[in-house]
């Protein structure tokens, strides 16, 4: 009798402790399959970025892809005028194209290729390094906030707002070393896969 009960126990413990680890991971998606934002294998995004400088702000929408190992992609929509320019990293490769000029370069073992700034992936990358990084709930979303490794002092904190229900990016702030908005995005058709 006291075996049972203690196998109940134990039974009733595990299937807490699996519970709780479970919703260590942020939200869900529409599809009920967990989605663990630090743990991206691939995703596509079309984003509404906002760029301030002391005299002006350009907009622009831009089509952003990643797949781990493989490559990462950015693609501009609009403005009409520079539609179709996309830079692609591949490992130390660095692929420069214009659709609109059928002009194609391709940079290999490009020494400078550094973290993106606006890519989604640069952001968790240094969420995940930096020791000062912190989470908080408000209301119907998730506020994760790290400060950038660069040196750029117009890029300095990062700030990326997540639903809660689906953990899908809503909204990223950049903000320079005087806490002045330097560069917001908005994400719009979001798909992300895990591994």
């Amino acid at each position: 009798m006291k075996k049972k009960i203690i196998l109940i126990l134990f039974s009733i413990l595990a299937i807490i402790c699996v519970v709780c680890i479970k919703n260590l991971k942020i939200g869900k998606d529409t599809n009920s399959q967990e989605i663990d934002i630090f743990n991206i294998s691939s995703y596509e995004a079309i984003i509404d970025m906002t760029v301030y400088s002391n005299k002006n702000e350009n907009r622009y929408k831009i089509k952003q892809s990643y797949k781990r190992d493989i490559e990462s992609s950015q693609e501009i929509i609009e403005p009409s005028n520079i539609k179709g320019i996309k830079i692609t990293q591949k490992a130390e490769k660095l692929i420069l194209e214009n659709s609109r000029l059928n002009l194609t370069n391709v940079i290999e073992n490009y020494p400078y290729i550094a973290n993106n700034c606006i890519d989604l992936i640069s952001f968790i990358e240094e969420y995940k390094q930096n020791k000062t990084s912190s989470m908080k709930e408000e209301g119907d979303t998730i506020i994760l906030e790290t400060t950038s490794s660069s040196e750029n002092p117009y890029i300095k904190y990062k700030i990326l707002t997540l639903d809660k229900k689906t953990s899908k990016p809503l909204q990223m702030e950049i903000k320079s070393d005087n806490q002045k908005t330097t560069i917001y995005i908005l994400y719009n058709e979001v798909k992300i896969k895990n591994n």
